[in-house]
């Protein structure tokens, strides 16, 4: 039985008629590619649905030819002998011949640069809802683990008193941990006092100079470490 679209082959109508016809036969006509092929594919405005298996199995097999769909045997017939009317109509038959010299005309592609086209904004839609996900993430905080040395003046400066005013001390991102005093010489201790900082937020500089500040229980502030967590 031949192929009867009976009507616009790219209508809904049509693809099932051409769907069911290739359910059982791998071509159009005969056991092989042929022109015949060529003229039902090359009426095709797009690639059918995934819901059309058979149609759109034949429809890739057919594009994978390429540019070798014109080596292809066989007599390229009209549309028409295929029942296939508006929407896809074949020249008239008179012309069949004068189609033969036009293939070049014929763009056999057209329908895969739509399909490419709305798979790549479907790529850059799904890349920018990905950017906008995760800029939306807040970036990691850097922060800093640091000891200073805090000298006292001699051995008759009141240490508990010299870091109860180092504490005093309040900045955005700056957290002060455990301390502890450590003998220098002479009986004269140093405090040496641990500190968590905000990097963006708390100059090292900044804060030695503010301890500095309390000039009648600080000499000097050195930073024994610093590590970044």
């Amino acid at each position: 039985m031949a192929l009867q679209i009976g009507g616009d082959i790219n209508a809904q109508a049509g693809l099932a008629k051409l769907n069911d016809y290739l359910a059982s036969r791998s071509y159009i006509e005969g056991y092989t590619a042929s022109q015949s092929d060529v003229v039902v594919f090359s009426a095709l405005k797009s690639a059918p649905a995934a819901s059309l298996p058979h149609a759109l199995r034949w429809y890739n097999h057919l594009k994978s030819f390429g540019d070798g769909k014109s080596k292809l045997p066989g007599v390229k017939k009209a549309l028409s002998d295929f029942g296939v009317t508006a929407g896809g109509a074949a020249p008239a038959a008179g012309k069949a011949a004068a189609a033969d010299d036009d293939d070049d005309d014929v763009d056999l592609f057209g329908s895969d640069d739509e399909v490419d086209e709305a798979a790549e904004k479907l790529k850059q839609e799904r890349l920018a809802a990905y950017a906008a996900k995760k800029s939306k993430k807040p970036a990691p905080i850097a922060k800093s683990n640091v000891i200073l040395d805090v000298k006292p003046w001699d051995d008759e400066t009141n240490m508990a008193d010299l870091e109860k005013a180092v504490r005093t001390i309040e900045m955005d991102g700056l957290v002060w941990g455990v301390s502890k005093l450590v003998p220098l010489a002479y009986g004269i201790k140093k405090l040496q006092i641990v500190c968590v900082v905000e990097d963006a937020k708390v100059s090292i500089e900044e804060l030695s100079e503010k301890i500095e500040s309390f000039e009648d229980f600080v000499q000097s502030v050195d930073i024994a470490a610093f590590q970044k967590i």
